[in-house]
């Protein structure tokens, strides 16, 4: 398969090699938005740059008919005119907050974990994550995800941002975000209660398991029309 990469910095990088090592070809390697001759032989654009470039990438990928996989975060605003021009020009489409095979995982085991506590009010859900001192938004696009998934069983009604997880909140859900050195992500969703705590946690060892699950969503979009979501890619839609 030949492979657009939108954003080559540490992440195009990553993904480069594994693409490479699975037998792809790169045909292009961008940090400017692509051109129609950038992308002429490319089946797949895998996006990873930054906000402010993400939807320019993708909509030159659209018009173009190419295909396209996007784990760029903080974009999110301009997400339903992605879809719309990626359905207008019959071509396809998976964005995601993490492509880590692990943290898709995670996501489903939240989901399940939040709706066999929605009746247990006595338990407070709490998210923290932790990531490098270089990205920059906070709290990052995963906990944003775990979040959503989160409210969508229970009456907390918005995600706020803490310093430190409170004791209890009425009805924000707690999301504490800290940077650290040489961290690659550690995701821990808890539900605290004063008796006992409940959690589960995801902690990424490198880049790379990023970027596998990017060229296999990638692997799996070519040659596909629509929009689609790692649970897709990964077969979670029929558990």
């Amino acid at each position: 398969m030949n492979i657009a990469i939108l954003g080559y910095g540490k992440m195009g990088k990553t993904i480069e090699k594994i693409a490479i090592d699975r037998g792809h070809t790169i045909v292009c390697r961008l940090d400017n938005t692509p051109k129609k001759e950038d992308l002429a032989k490319a089946d797949c654009a895998i996006e990873f740059s930054v906000p402010e470039a993400a939807f320019a990438n993708l909509k030159a990928c659209f018009k173009n008919a190419v295909p396209a996989v996007s784990g760029t975060t903080g974009w999110l605003d301009n997400y339903e005119e992605a879809t719309k021009l990626c359905e207008e020009n019959e071509t396809g489409f998976i964005y995601a907050s993490n492509f880590s095979l692990g943290v898709n995982l995670f996501f489903h085991l939240n989901k399940q974990l939040a709706k066999m506590m929605k009746n247990f009010e006595q338990y407070n859900p709490g998210i923290e994550e932790t990531h490098h001192t270089q990205k920059a938004d906070k709290p990052s696009g995963t906990a944003i995800s775990l979040a959503e998934d989160i409210m969508a069983e229970t009456n907390l009604k918005n995600w706020k941002l803490y310093e430190k997880m409170p004791q209890k909140t009425q009805e924000n859900l707690p999301v504490v975000a800290k940077r650290e050195p040489d961290v690659f992500g550690v995701h821990t969703v808890a539900y605290h209660s004063q008796l006992d705590t409940i959690e589960i946690k995801h902690e990424a060892h490198s880049r790379e398991g990023f970027a596998l699950g990017a060229v296999i969503a990638a692997e799996y979009l070519k040659d596909k029309k629509g929009i689609y979501t790692m649970k897709d890619v990964l077969g979670l839609q029929e558990l």
